[in-house]
């Protein structure tokens, strides 16, 4: 299947990077707020794909973004959306708990969007790219190749540079892993800003995005905190219908398990992130 790219063409000035809203209205609209007081427009704001997922607000969370106009990807759960799937295509194995708690959120989103909502979600493209500083960018969920690939920083640099090679790019940013992380090689930049929607994994109730820079004529990066009013979106969680581990993570700071994980980001688990 042919994919969908759209060129945003050369961005200038700040870009807010995020990803992984996972329907936390509150989350979202905080992280819009950081962008007005740093007056980032709404065309230098990307979100590396699934806006949809486990916290409460799928519809809200969906109209906000449109609103917005920040631009955006494809994650998995939106192609499973569009296609009126049974899953959510996150490539869970069968019968874990990710799996479990799955075919709890997932049904409950489905329920949740309006039509209108969907019909915007199909407008998405599966990647976006860019040039910034002179350096050639572009956005992936998973990778290149696979929508659903979980690439994390302990990730074969092997790997990441098969997507550079075939993408022509000098950097790749990158959601569906939940975690931030940036990694440079051989002139080139991974960089994962992080979701917001759930915590890290890392102890902390805040959530993660990042800010590209061109101030100086090249391209910097940086790692952001989010505070936003977890608090309601753990009580909007608990409606007996969204699984109740996933709003104690909410207030927590910690993943109900690392079934995802490799072995050095499993190893991390609650001990904060270093960037």
């Amino acid at each position: 299947m042919d994919k969908k790219i759209t060129d945003l063409g050369v961005l200038k000035g700040k870009t807010l990077l995020f990803g992984g809203v996972y329907s936390n209205l509150q989350a979202l609209e905080a992280l819009k707020a950081i962008a007005e007081k740093e007056n980032i427009p709404a065309e230098n704001c990307i979100c590396t794909g699934d806006i949809v997922g486990y916290c409460a607000q799928p519809e809200e969370t969906v109209q906000l973004l449109k609103i917005w106009k920040a631009k955006g990807i494809l994650g998995n759960v939106e192609i499973q959306l569009g296609e009126n799937a049974e899953d959510c295509g996150c490539d869970f194995t069968e019968g874990s708990r990710c799996d479990g708690f799955s075919k709890l959120w997932y049904p409950f989103a489905q329920s949740k969007l309006s039509k209108n909502s969907i019909e915007y979600l199909a407008t998405l493209p599966d990647h976006l790219t860019f040039t910034y500083a002179g350096k050639k960018a572009i956005v992936v969920h998973g990778d290149y190749f696979n929508v659903s690939e979980f690439i994390f920083k302990s990730t074969d640099w092997e790997i990441k540079a098969k997507n550079f090679k075939k993408t022509q790019s000098d950097v790749i940013i990158a959601g569906h892993c939940g975690l931030p992380f940036n990694q440079e090689k051989d002139d080139k930049l991974w960089l994962n800003p992080g979701v917001i929607g759930m915590p890290a994994n890392d102890g902390s109730p805040q959530v993660w995005y990042a800010i590209l820079d061109d101030s100086n004529g090249e391209m910097k990066f940086s790692h952001h905190n989010l505070d936003y009013n977890y608090k309601l979106t753990n009580k909007l969680m608990q409606n007996g219908l969204l699984p109740e581990e996933y709003a104690r993570t909410i207030i927590t700071g910690i993943w109900d398990n690392t079934e995802i994980l490799p072995a050095v980001e499993s190893g991390l688990q609650g001990f904060g992130i270093t960037l």
